[in-house]
């Protein structure tokens, strides 16, 4: 069972069919119902704030981004971010140099999530950029933003707070 899940709304249809080939369909479609809300809550506080362009970044080596097609791109425009990478795929490679084109006011790190610090900073080259200097490169608690699934809804909170600097109600 390999349902597309490129969307939220797939993510949602996957939990629904899911549900239907184990004969749970009701509490899969209290499970859809609850991520929906958590991310129609979490939507609204972030567009009461002001938008942040934003690169995410998969992998550093080579350099994997976010971009148009996936999930995660979704999660960012939900979070109310601009997401820079808006050609290449759902998980574009880009070079250093294209990144400072693109000059994102933040960086979400989502190489090897979890605690500690971002270790993107430290890499050659990227001191300079803007993000950088300006101390807005923040590394996800989780990888909850990058897994199709019912807990969809922490990583749009995971990404909020990334884009934002403070926490969304959950």
């Amino acid at each position: 069972f390999f349902p597309p899940t490129r969307t939220i709304d797939e993510i949602g249809a996957m939990l629904v069919a899911l549900g239907q080939r184990v004969g749970h369909v009701a509490a899969a479609q209290a499970t859809r119902a609850a991520m929906m809300a958590q991310l129609d809550r979490i939507e609204r506080w972030a567009k009461a704030r002001r938008p942040v362009t934003v690169v995410m970044v998969i992998d550093s080596s080579p350099l994997f981004v976010a971009g148009p097609g996936g999930f995660p791109d979704e999660l960012i425009a939900r979070a109310n971010g601009k997401n820079l990478v808006v050609v290449g795929g759902a998980y574009p490679t880009i070079d250093l140099e294209r990144l400072f084109t693109l000059d994102p006011s933040v960086i979400i790190d989502a190489v090897g999530v979890g605690a500690g610090e971002s270790k993107l900073k430290a890499l050659p080259g990227w001191s300079k950029l803007r993000a950088v200097v300006e101390g807005r490169v923040r590394r996800l608690k989780s990888d909850t933003s990058l897994r199709p699934g019912p807990r969809i809804g922490e990583g749009l909170a995971d990404i909020a707070a990334a884009l934002h600097g403070r926490e969304p109600p959950r």
